[in-house]
């Protein structure tokens, strides 16, 4: 059998072009070279980066996105917690960080990294909104808590106003035909849309109210994000990192992990096919990945699984960040080729299963006892495998992690507005469109069907047309209007319910403020 020097050679000794993790543990020794790395070409193969809280995942999270955008890669992460805004500006050489980049061999340097803040309220970061039609409603039933009929209900109503040419941009769109179907006035549409029960209709409308009276409505509107935003690139050649921070909606976890969903659909749904690349358009890192699988659908699970294998072929590599491997569906798991496995406890019957499971999804090893390597990791160290750049996988190892370079604690309040007042992103989405769609449509075809004051009675064998046919007959005003020719391109959804892609806008930003 191989000695441990020169399995580390053969499985981590390449000169490909990557990203550093750390060094390699054998017992209590520091291995110091070669250092446990990642290639840059197969960061599209995906990744999961686990492990139980405090034991160091959001500065694996850090450290990747740092060294990925010094390589020219664009990266998007969520924040949950705000802890990881420090990425902006250069870290400290304390003590604790001296002598960890000292074991290890590293010659670390203090350094920031281009970030733009975003995120859904508006408060910290520049707001980011999506229109309610692109979002879908197999996307938003997982936002509302719907079951499966509700589900279904949602998807007809979606199709009535597709049907209609009524373009749902907003809360206050959707609201408005939920109303009017739930209506006596709306009986006679909703017979045209069998087994969508008026009362059911009632239902979604309800739910729609409470979720916009917690302020979640607000990120439903125009203008909508494009997620080619996401892409930037400095002029000194470093990828932008776009930082979604979710402090202020941490508790609404069924919104921020949906819209992350649609973020990476949309990119699925846009960007052309990249085949092979020498390094990743873009790494997006999924942070409290297990949210997006709670109470999920089979339906809805399957569309995830469908993004994820396919978007590789997009240039996208897709990281997803949980305590442990047992939160993801074993389809989803097995797309996921780069392993990153911080320390997990075992001190209940449910932590000793999820330990077992996790020690399962490793390559074999005569170098570790993986169940007694995860519970005696410090903060800071994991058991790594990778993909070399033949996409085979890489000897499993623990390693004790580099120090990111810019700083572990967040930007303070003032750093952050600061950050944000200066944001490239703010000409274009800070403030609110409120263009001409479903609300205003449908009062327009309301005002029609309504007579005249003073008016006199229809006369015999002329009845008066109903709200409900002039809906229907709205469809030609809708398609001769501006509007109407946009829906028209619009109306076809595809994966979670998405509209078609985009037509490319006329103006686009692309300069950043580095």
């Amino acid at each position: 059998m191989a000695s441990f020097d020169e399995m580390l050679k053969d499985g981590y000794g390449f000169t490909d072009p990557a990203i550093t993790l750390g060094a390699a543990l054998e017992g209590t020794s520091v291995h110091q070279e070669p250092k446990v790395r990642v290639p840059l070409a197969v960061l599209n193969r995906h990744g999961l980066i686990a492990g139980a809280t405090g034991t160091g995942k959001t500065k694996t999270l850090q450290l990747m996105a740092e060294q990925m955008s010094a390589q020219g890669i664009p990266v998007f992460a969520a924040d949950i917690k705000g802890d990881l805004s420090g990425i902006a500006v250069p870290g400290a050489a304390d003590d604790r960080v001296t002598a960890r980049a000292k074991e290890i061999g590293y010659a670390w340097k203090p350094g920031g990294s281009p970030v733009e803040f975003v995120s859904l309220s508006g408060k910290l970061g520049v707001q980011l909104r999506a229109t309610v039609s692109s979002f879908g409603p197999l996307l938003l039933a997982k936002v509302l808590g719907l079951n499966d009929t509700q589900t279904g209900v949602l998807t007809l109503v979606f199709k009535f106003a597709d049907d209609q040419q009524l373009p749902l941009l907003d809360f206050s769109d959707l609201r408005a035909v939920l109303g009017f179907l739930g209506s006596d006035e709306g009986k006679a549409a909703l017979a045209q849309y069998g087994g969508m029960q008026g009362s059911t209709v009632g239902v979604l409308l309800r739910k729609m109210v409470e979720l916009e009276s917690q302020g979640a409505g607000q990120f439903f509107g125009e203008p909508e994000f494009d997620v080619k935003d996401l892409l930037t690139v400095t002029s000194d050649g470093r990828g932008v990192i776009t930082c979604l921070e979710l402090a202020d909606v941490q508790d609404k976890p069924a919104l921020f992990s949906t819209f992350m969903m649609w973020l990476l659909a949309e990119l699925y749904h846009n960007l052309p096919e990249a085949g092979d690349l020498p390094k990743p358009r873009l790494a997006f890192f999924f942070d409290e990945a297990h949210l997006l699988f709670d109470d999920a659908s089979k339906a809805f699970v399957a569309e995830i699984e469908q993004t994820v294998r396919l978007i590789r072929s997009k240039g996208v590599g897709v990281y997803l960040v949980t305590q442990s491997p047992r939160d993801l569906p074993d389809s989803v798991l097995a797309q996921l080729s780069n392993r990153v496995q911080h320390a997990l406890r075992a001190h209940t019957p449910d932590e000793e299963t999820a330990l077992r499971s996790a020690v399962r999804t490793f390559p074999k090893t005569a170098f570790y006892d993986l169940e007694a390597t995860l519970q005696s990791l410090g903060i800071g160290e994991a058991v790594v495998t990778v993909l070399n750049s033949r996409g085979v996988p890489t000897p499993v190892v623990a390693t004790r992690m580099i120090p990111p370079a810019s700083r572990m604690a967040p930007l303070t309040p003032d750093e952050l507005a600061a950050d944000i007042r200066q944001s490239g992103l703010l000409a274009e989405y800070g403030t609110a469109v409120d263009r001409e769609s479903a609300r205003e449509l449908l009062a327009k075809r309301m005002a029609q069907a309504a007579p005249p004051a003073g008016a006199a009675p229809p006369s015999p064998g002329r009845p008066q047309k109903t709200i409900a046919q002039v809906v229907g007959a709205g469809v030609i005003g809708a398609m001769s209007s501006t509007v109407g020719r946009t829906v028209g391109r619009e109306i076809v959804r595809g994966l979670f319910g998405l509209l078609g892609a985009k037509p490319p806008r006329t103006t686009s930003r692309r300069t950043t403020r580095w």
